[in-house]
This record gives C-alpha cells, sequence and structure tokens, in this order.
C-alpha cells in the first residue's frame, strides 16, 4: 500500500459502461482495449497527484489531497478516452467523486466515505463524471477551462442512509447520451457477501499478492468469453465493499487480542 494522504481527501471511482458487451464484440481484441484505457487512466490521474488504491478489471479506485485535482484527471481522463482511436467501439467512461475525511489506517482507508464514492460512481452512465455535494462545495468556482456543473438533484444510494445530492460536470465538445444518470436496478448489483469475506481475510495475509491474482484472474476469464455481466457490474462496489468491511475486520481483531489478555470486551 503506497503512502496515503489523510485529513480531507477526494476519492474517485471510475469503471468502463457496458465492457461485457465490448468483450463479446471484440473477442481476444478486449485485451488491447483494457490495456490502453489502464494506461489512460492512471497516467492522467498520476499526472494530477493521483494515488491508486485498487483495481478490478476495469474498474478503479484512487485518491487525491486536493479535490480540484481529482476533477482535472476525471476530465482528462474522459477528453483523452473521446480522443483515442478505438476498434470500431466506443469506450465510454463513468467516473464518481466524493470529498470526506476517512479514518486512514495501514491497510488503507476505513468508513462511509469510500462506500458514497463508489456508489455516485454506480449510478452514473458512461461518458458522465459525478460529484458529491461537498466535492461540488469544494471546487467552488475552481473548475477547469471548458467546465461546468449543474445539478442532477437527489440519488438514493445504496448503503446510504439519507439521500445524496449528485452534481454533474459538463465538458465542452464532449457529449452524453443521456444527462440523466440511471438507478441501479436490484438485480444489478447481487449481495455476494461469502466471497467478500474470503476477499477481507485474504487482505490482511498478503493484499498485493491477492489483488494481483484476482485481477489476472478476472482478465483472463472475461477473454476466453466467461465474463459474468453481473461480476463485471459489481466490480466498483466490491472494492467499496472491502474498504467498507475494513472496519469491522479491524474491531474483531481487536476484540479477539483483548480477549486472549482477559480484558473484558469493551460496550
Amino acid at each position: 500500500m503506497p503512502d496515503l494522504p489523510g485529513g480531507t481527501v477526494t476519492f474517485v471511482f471510475t469503471d468502463i459502461e457496458d465492457s461485457t458487451e465490448l468483450l463479446k464484440r471484440l473477442g481476444d481484441g478486449y485485451r488491447d482495449v483494457l490495456t490502453r484505457h489502464r494506461r489512460i487512466v492512471r497516467e492522467t490521474f498520476g499526472a494530477a497527484d493521483g494515488i491508486e488504491i485498487d483495481t478490478q478489471g476495469d474498474a478503479f479506485f484512487f485518491v487525491f489531497p486536493r479535490a480540484r485535482d481529482a476533477v482535472t484527471a476525471a476530465v482528462g481522463t474522459q477528453r483523452a478516452h473521446a480522443a483515442e482511436t478505438w476498434p470500431d467501439v466506443e469506450v465510454r467512461v463513468r467516473i464518481g467523486l466524493h470529498t470526506g475525511e476517512p479514518t486512514l489506517h495501514e491497510e488503507g482507508y476505513v468508513g462511509l466515505d469510500v462506500v458514497r464514492a463508489a456508489r455516485i460512481c454506480t449510478v452514473g452512465r458512461g461518458g458522465q463524471i459525478l460529484l458529491s455535494e461537498t466535492t461540488r462545495a469544494l471546487l467552488g468556482s475552481g473548475l477547469p477551462d471548458g467546465v461546468s456543473v449543474f445539478p442532477l438533484g437527489q440519488r438514493h444510494l445504496r448503503g446510504i442512509d439519507e439521500p445524496e445530492r449528485v452534481f454533474e460536470i459538463a465538458i465542452d465538445g464532449l457529449d452524453v447520451a443521456a444527462t440523466e444518470s440511471a438507478e441501479p436496478s436490484a438485480s444489478a448489483t447481487p449481495p455476494v457477501e461469502h466471497e467478500l469475506e474470503q476477499d477481507i481475510a485474504r487482505r490482511f495475509d498478503d493484499l498485493g499478492s491477492r489483488l494481483a491474482a484476482g485481477i489476472q484472474e478476472r482478465v483472463l476469464r472475461s477473454l476466453e468469453g466467461k465474463a459474468d455481466e453481473t461480476v463485471r457490474g459489481s466490480a466498483v462496489d466490491d472494492i467499496a465493499t472491502r474498504m467498507e468491511s475494513l472496519g469491522a475486520e479491524i474491531d474483531a481483531r481487536v476484540q479477539a487480542a483483548l480477549a486472549k489478555k482477559g480484558i473484558p470486551p469493551r460496550p
């Protein structure tokens, strides 16, 4: 895990819309699309001081010390994808941002701010950049050139009790097919509790190896034509849920250690 910024940070989640359809259409050619997509995201986000936290397939999770840099990176990523020459397909990326003050543990960030950012991403469409109200407030008038912001209204985010006011970034010269975000259906991200429990356990044992093996397995399975839309669609949710569950796992380990020393559990 790289050195992570503390205090107020901005989380960014991205993924490709309808990547399974791209896979079906391109077959082995999807490998090149995925490689180029990853290069664009990593180069653009890295140039704006973004730090990569996690990735699954075509989904990324980054953190930025400053909200404006996160927006600059997101805008640059959309422009780069639009300018890229793709092999007879359109690669459309959805991006969600949220700013908060999460707890920082040695294994990563803990708290609902990660989940909120991920959920904002999942209610978007390809080509959209969606912001939480907190991120919009921090931006003020400090927007990149050729960019404006407009409200989309409140959205009910899965796992979040209160509705979130969501804003969209509009980029001059780039069109989004539909400015209204689609609410995910109940079947779009089915629960995968057993897999998530295994992921959390392996995260503490060997985070780096687990991520590398998991990414490789997903890509190879996709290239063999066995990708499951449910798995792909939940990549962002998987990352967020693991981060959300990290706090509970840490607390459980602390309580177990105290019990071994004969110290009663805290109320």
